[in-house]
């Protein structure tokens, strides 16, 4: 009986526990749309301090701080990009949890990809330089025995 009201009771706290956020009473906005689009915004924007959470989940001061500045540019009728141009203007791109594609960040996009193409052209060509290549024998490289070598060497194999 005790072992069925504490399985009930945790299941009830871990199923009944929302998913937590940083976003405290005091930042939410009165208009829920302008909210929505502000916690949308919030969750692609990286905590600098903590880099690599977004503002929305991290309870550090400058993502409090960032979280109102995203706020009020949109209280100001500022569009989602124009937010985000804003941040990345006055913070760099790193602020940005996906980065833009553009040229800068071409060998960010393309690395990961260009190193495994360039690792499996080494391996292709690996394999392929060992199957082509010539086996060596474990004589190459000796020279054979002269006529008196052999008679030599005959005359003591056949003495025993």
């Amino acid at each position: 009986m005790k072992m069925k009201f504490v399985l009930v009771l945790i299941s009830s706290v871990l199923l009944g526990t929302p998913a937590t956020y940083a976003v405290n009473p005091d930042e939410v906005l009165k208009d829920p749309v302008l909210e929505e689009r502000a916690r949308e915004i919030s969750k692609e924007v990286r905590c600098v301090v903590c880099q690599n959470q977004s503002i929305d989940d991290s309870n550090a001061k400058l993502a409090k701080d960032l979280r109102l500045l995203v706020r009020e540019r949109l209280v100001e009728g500022d569009s989602d990009k124009e937010v985000m141009d804003y941040l990345v203007d006055r913070y760099g791109e790193f602020v940005l949890l996906k980065p833009r594609f553009a040229f800068h960040t071409l060998f960010l996009w393309g690395g990961g990809p260009l190193a495994l193409l360039l690792g499996g052209f080494f391996l292709w060509r690996t394999s392929r330089k060992k199957k082509h290549a010539p086996l060596k024998s474990s004589t190459a490289g000796v020279k054979p025995l002269s006529d008196e070598e052999q008679a030599e060497l005959d005359k003591l194999i056949s003495s025993k």
